[in-house]
Order: structure tokens, then sequence, then C-alpha cells
């Protein structure tokens, strides 16, 4: 695989751009962390919190980025594409605990509630409100099919609602002096982000245990595939899986009878994967009458691969840069 498996590139504006934003984040966290103490503001303490998550969060995120642009190798026949999505799976998760984190305190706080500084909480609310935006509007422009991205904006647009949220709560307690309207509005913000949050991690999550992408019916590829391929008997042995969710691969087996029209097969079977669901990498082996090797056990396709097996190119260059394997058996 690792001859076949060229390097592209990892999207480097989408690196700049998170290290920028990480940047915006982590000089304004310490103002609001300090802030938020002074103050004895739950929800700009949230918010800080948040911010303090979001500076690891976009830093991995960019980490992640620079890192999947890395080519494949001896032993990563892949690459490292897949650290992305274990960055978004990863903050995800840190945000959720962040989550529960908040609503314990909230809870404590409308039990016990707490004089606030409304004045010093609205100045460093609107404060962070101005970084979140800087920060939004930087990765606004990166690659929004990029889960990596994604989840790093997701955390920013969480911050963003939180610093919302803040100066709310500070304009009633300068005008009402009710303080549990702090703690209410951050289980809000809770709320409002944790629906997000779970989908990123499911999202991620089955990305890691290799789950076929969502917009692709097996059925209805078979069909695909044996319109294209009217020669094609038999479809099995499909396996499909991403690396990321702008990168899927996949293996099948296909059956013929006539052995000469296997080049051709090939090329048809490989066209239709990369023009109808954007497979630009797959390995299509090719079945002569008989039975599927891979069903007759290790001794039975040993037996089979020394007496009939070959393996078919066309014409001195593997189809769509993807390794295909063309296996004539018979019974």
């Amino acid at each position: 695989m690792s001859a076949h498996e060229h390097h592209h590139d990892p999207k480097r504006g989408s690196a700049g751009r998170l290290l920028a934003a990480f940047v915006v984040i982590l000089v304004f966290m310490v103002v609001e962390v300090v802030g938020g103490l002074v103050a004895g503001s739950l929800a700009l303490i949230a918010d800080a919190t948040h911010m303090l998550t979001d500076a690891f969060a976009l830093g991995l995120a960019a980490g992640a980025q620079y890192l999947a642009g890395r080519p494949a190798d001896a032993k990563r026949h892949f690459g490292y594409r897949r650290a992305q999505v274990l960055a978004a799976f990863v903050n995800g998760v840190v945000l959720m605990c962040l989550n529960v984190l908040i609503v314990v305190e909230a809870v404590g706080r409308m039990i016990h509630p707490t004089s606030v500084q409304g004045d010093t909480m609205l100045v460093i609310a609107v404060l962070g409100l101005l970084a979140n935006i800087a920060a939004y509007f930087i990765l606004h422009g990166a690659r929004q099919d990029n889960v990596n991205v994604r989840g790093a904006l997701l955390h920013v647009v969480t911050d963003l609602l939180g610093s919302v949220a803040a100066i709310i709560a500070a304009l009633v307690i300068l005008r009402f002096h009710w303080y549990p309207i702090d703690p209410i509005l951050s289980v809000f913000v809770v709320i409002l982000i944790a629906r997000s949050a779970l989908t990123l991690m499911h999202e991620t999550g089955h990305i890691l245990l290799e789950g076929a992408p969502r917009d692709i019916d097996v059925e209805a590829l078979i069909e695909g595939v044996k319109s294209a391929a009217p020669e094609v008997e038999d479809v099995h042995d499909v396996h499909i899986w991403q690396l990321s969710p702008e990168h899927s691969r996949m293996t099948l087996h296909a059956r013929i009878s006539d052995a000469e029209s296997g080049e051709h097969v090939l090329a048809a079977i490989k066209s239709f994967l990369e023009e109808r669901y954007s497979i630009e990498r797959s390995t299509v082996q090719i079945e002569v009458g008989g039975s599927c090797p891979d069903e007759e056990g290790a001794l039975g396709a040993t037996v089979v691969a020394r007496a009939s097996a070959s393996v078919l190119q066309p014409r001195g260059a593997c189809e769509n840069r993807a390794q295909a394997v063309v296996a004539a058996a018979s019974k």
C-alpha cells in the first residue's frame, strides 16, 4: 500500500488558521481567568475555563492538522490523516467533561447564591466576546468539511455563547441584583453546546471504529458496479472505511466468467467508484469463475493461488493510483 499512497497537501492553510486562533484565545484566556476570579462570576469562570480548554483544543487541532500531512511510511501505510479525527474526538470528550463540571458548580450556586461584581463581569465578558468573534472568523475561513477544524470551531462557538450569556447575566445583575441568573445562564449555554459535542464524538468515534460512510448504501453500490460493468456476475466482500470524512477507502471482490474482460472490468469498476462515490483509492479483486479463494480456507486459498493466480495491472499503470489485484481461480 505504501508504494501507491501518495502524499497530498495537508491543508496547511487550515493549520495556520488554527494556530492564529490559538494565539488569540490564549492571550485573552489569562485576562478572563483573572477577571472571573475578581468578579466572582461563575459565568465568567465557565467561559474562562472554556477558553483554557479551547487553547488546548486549538493547539491539539493545529498539531494534528500538521501531522495529518506527513507522508505514509513503512509502518503507517495510510499516513497520519487519522490524527485529525482523533484530535476532534478528544476535543469532544474534554468539552463534555467540562460541561459536567460547570453544571455541578451551577447547581451549587443556585442552592447557595453568591454575590457577583456586575460591572467587572460586564467589561470582561464584552472583551471575551470580541476575542471569540475574532477567533470564529479566523477559523470560519478554513475547510468546514474537515472534522478537526469543525471540532475546534465548536469550542470557539461555545465560548462565544458563553460570553453572550455572561454579558446578559452582568446586565441583569447590574439592573436587578438577581444573582441566580449567573449559574442559570451557565447551564443554558451547556445545554446548547452538549448536542453539538455529542454529535462530534459520535461522528469521530464512528470513523475511529472503521465505520462505513453513512451516505453510502452498499446494496446500491453493488448494483451500480454491476451496471457499470455488465460482465460482473457477483459482487461480494465489500468493505468501506474512512481515514477521515473526506478520505474513504474500500475493497471488493467481483466475479466474472471471461478472463479476457478482466482488465476492462477493473477499469470500469474503479472509474465508477471514483465518479459516483469520490473513492479514489480502492482495491478490486477480480475472480474468474469458481468460488472466492478467501471462502475456501487458508489451505484452499494457498492451493488456488499457486495453481492459477495472476496479477494484472491496466497497461503498465495502476488504475486511479490504487492497487488492483485480478485473481484468476477455478475449482
